[in-house]
């Protein structure tokens, strides 16, 4: 075994502050944003008038919940990874919740789009 293959755990280093406390910013983003998330699930439970198909209006409200609890988690997970790899000189890791987030929005935004048209046709 050639010893220069061997590879030593990384010392982590006490990173500049400023891209720790922006690491903390871009999450605390992540929590405004499934805050609003919850809000607007509750919104739409409440307040939206029932669609052309009943109960349709808690199955939406149910998919944006589910979203911001997901927004919640996958936020902390980024913060985690993005510490962890400031800490160990890393560089950064890929992002992939925006794509979900995105996907996850638009399809619910599209479902919705869909019933109110359907519910002012009829």
């Amino acid at each position: 075994m050639d010893i220069s293959s061997v590879t030593t755990p990384r010392t982590p280093i006490e990173p500049d502050y400023r891209f720790t406390l922006a690491n903390e910013r871009t999450f605390l983003a992540w929590q405004r944003t499934s805050l609003g998330l919850m809000a607007a699930a509750v919104a739409v439970v409440q307040f939206m008038p029932e669609l052309a198909i009943p109960g349709v209006r808690h199955v939406l409200g149910v998919g944006v919940g589910a979203m911001a609890v997901l927004t919640s988690v996958a936020g902390l997970r980024r913060w985690s990874q993005v510490d962890r790899a400031i800490r160990n000189d890393e560089p950064l890791p890929q992002a992939s919740a925006p794509t979900f987030l995105t996907t996850g929005l638009a399809l619910i935004g599209l479902i919705t789009v869909v019933l109110a048209l359907s519910a002012t046709v009829r």
